[in-house]
């Protein structure tokens, strides 16, 4: 038998297109640019918390219990660690003023201080020291669990039902505390300028009328709500986003710490600037 010829292929028609080329991957995303997502992230996160805040139901149960467990972390801390601080800024002011020769404006001073910067950094690295790395664990470690994830598929927002409670809670006691330290530094200021400095007592509160005024209270009102906003919702922010398991939970505590540090001396200096500019010093 004779062997059956060849097939050859068929050519194509002339007018067939040209196979289109597979499009290229996409570029993976740039490391330099990863602190801006993060930034970004941050900020869509605490605008959510914001709007969140205004709608119902409202988690009361929650936030009372975070409000408590907050306080309850933080306020003896606060108090005892205001005491050195009042009594640092009192010694190192009186020293000063003793060298000027205006010892008599020693409390005035040396309460501004307190009531303007120390209390509320005491307050707010306080608390995101201690409730916000505890909020952090506790968002993390349901993260891991896939507990938001599982709360997110019931229709449940995690935001309004987890986060905004412990803002909010992070707030309250913010404020609460800021005037506990404030008096507690007070005092201390007092107890060692007059009986360690021999200064009296008539001018230390004559020199603190005599400076200080209600807005001061105010900005230190002020400073520690919005550092108590920074602290929860930068807690939260690295609760919601671990990495790594356990080991990534530990990691996201730790760097909830720092950037809170790290935002609220840099919003408690534009505040005080435009607290110095808008609000004129008394008697001037």
């Amino acid at each position: 038998m004779t062997a059956p010829p060849p097939v050859r292929p068929t050519p194509p028609p002339a007018d067939t297109p040209p196979a289109k080329k597979a499009p290229p991957a996409p570029r993976p995303p740039s490391r330099a640019l990863a602190p801006l997502r993060e930034t970004g992230k941050l900020f869509a996160l605490a605008a959510t918390v914001v709007r969140a805040v205004f709608r119902r139901p409202f988690q009361m149960r929650e936030f009372i219990e975070q409000f408590w467990f907050v306080a309850s972390v933080t306020i003896l801390p606060a108090a005892l660690v205001s005491i050195p601080f009042g009594a640092v800024i009192a010694l190192q002011v009186g020293s000063l003023t003793q060298q000027l020769g205006a010892q008599s404006f020693t409390g005035g001073a040396s309460v501004l201080a307190v009531i303007q910067q120390a209390s509320p950094l005491i307050v707010a690295l306080l608390i995101a020291g201690a409730g916000g790395s505890a909020i952090c664990a506790d968002l993390g470690s349901r993260k891991i669990r896939e507990e938001l994830d599982a709360m997110e598929v019931m229709g449940v927002s995690p935001i309004q039902r987890l986060v905004v409670p412990r803002v909010l809670a992070t707030m309250l006691v913010a404020v609460l505390l800021n005037g506990m330290v404030s008096v507690v530094g007070t005092l201390g200021g007092y107890f060692f300028n007059v009986i360690m400095q021999g200064g009296t007592p008539g001018a230390y509160l004559a020199s603190f009328s005599a400076l200080a005024q209600l807005p001061d209270l105010w900005i230190s009102e002020i400073k520690a709500l919005i550092f108590g906003f920074i602290a929860g919702v930068v807690a939260a922010y690295r609760g919601l986003n671990p990495r790594g398991g356990p080991k990534g939970v530990g990691d996201a505590v730790n760097q909830s710490v720092v950037i809170t540090f790290m935002l609220l001396f840099f919003v408690n200096m534009v505040l005080t600037a435009i607290y110095l500019q808008i609000v004129p010093p008394k008697g001037g």
